[in-house]
């Protein structure tokens, strides 16, 4: 009798635990599908969603964002979202196909609109006609701490209006999130402002905003597009101004080969650094929990070491 009891308790508790998982998924699937086409977009989403919404970066985890383009695989997925959030600004040249033939449900936000964009340095011959051409601005617009705290108050405004009942949410945690950044902000500003040298020689020219704010003068070794190589009279050029300066870092990045970098250091005796422009993320980065913060933490310190 008494195993009778016991069997009969057991069954009743997987068939209520049963329920509760159901009920979970269930859930899970009322919360908003958000998609974000680069990943300071997932980032930002992520930090105001939290946990009401599932967020998917569509460019795979160690994927160059410059030149990338949506397989039918990543169109269809983007089908089913509540919202696609992309940056804007002509770094997606594939966006504007996209949005013309997205299931009308799918609400879409442009997350740079509003934003002062600086003009898109096209000064070498061969990015002239390149096919993935940024157009008339640069692109990289979250690399302002400034401007990443605006778009994220894009992407707020938005999952207001799509999900209204979770207005004071959405609200707590942008609060939460702009303190974050507006330190961060300041202290990139104590710690690059007194800094004699305020040259910067980069793989390509994605820090135009980021030298904006401090006050730092970007040389690109290539134009706005990582993709591209720069031919021998761009290296000479490059190689010249570094020995005349007496610049002693090139940086390079993480997504990209480091060879052309490599090659003018060598060239040069200067030494070879990582500027992440955080256009992808890494699967390392990814499995060591970086974020857009962290990795601007680790730009930072990059910088100081070139420049102090």
């Amino acid at each position: 009798m008494k195993n009778k009891i016991l069997i009969l308790i057991i069954a009743m508790l997987i068939l209520t635990t049963a329920c509760k998982n159901k009920d979970l998924s269930e859930k899970e699937t009322d919360k908003l599908q958000i998609y974000t086409s680069v990943y300071p977009m997932y980032d930002f989403a992520k930090r105001i969603a939290k946990d009401r919404a599932d967020v998917i970066n569509i460019i795979p985890a160690g994927q160059e964002a410059h030149g990338w383009e949506p397989s039918s695989k990543e169109l269809n997925a983007l089908e089913t979202a509540d919202v696609f959030i992309y940056n804007g600004a002509g770094l997606e040249h594939w966006v504007e196909k996209v949005l013309d033939n997205l299931n009308e449900n799918v609400i879409f936000l442009e997350a740079s609109k509003g934003l002062e964009l600086l003009e898109g340095h096209h000064d070498h011959d061969e990015h002239e006609h390149d096919e993935h051409d940024h157009g008339e601005y640069d692109p990289h617009t979250w690399l302002s701490i400034k401007n990443a705290i605006k778009e994220m108050e894009n992407i707020k405004e938005l999952l207001i209006k799509v999900d209204p009942e979770n207005e004071e949410y959405f609200e707590e945690n942008f609060q939460i999130e702009k303190a974050k950044f507006e330190e961060l902000n300041r202290v990139f500003e104590s710690e690059l402002k007194d800094l004699k040298n305020r040259k910067i020689v980069v793989n390509h020219e994605a820090f135009g905003y980021l030298a904006r704010d401090y006050n730092l003068e970007q040389i690109g070794i290539q134009g706005l597009n990582a993709e591209t190589e720069p031919d021998p009279k761009r290296m000479a050029e490059i190689v010249e101004f570094i020995k005349d300066k007496k610049i002693d870092t090139v940086f390079t990045e993480t997504l990209i080969s480091s060879k052309v970098s490599e090659t003018i250091a060598n060239e040069t005796g200067a030494k070879v650094l990582v500027l992440n422009p955080i256009e992808g993320l890494t699967e390392e980065e990814l499995n060591d929990n970086k974020d857009y913060i962290s990795i601007m933490k680790d730009n930072l310190e990059s910088l100081l070491k070139a420049l102090k």
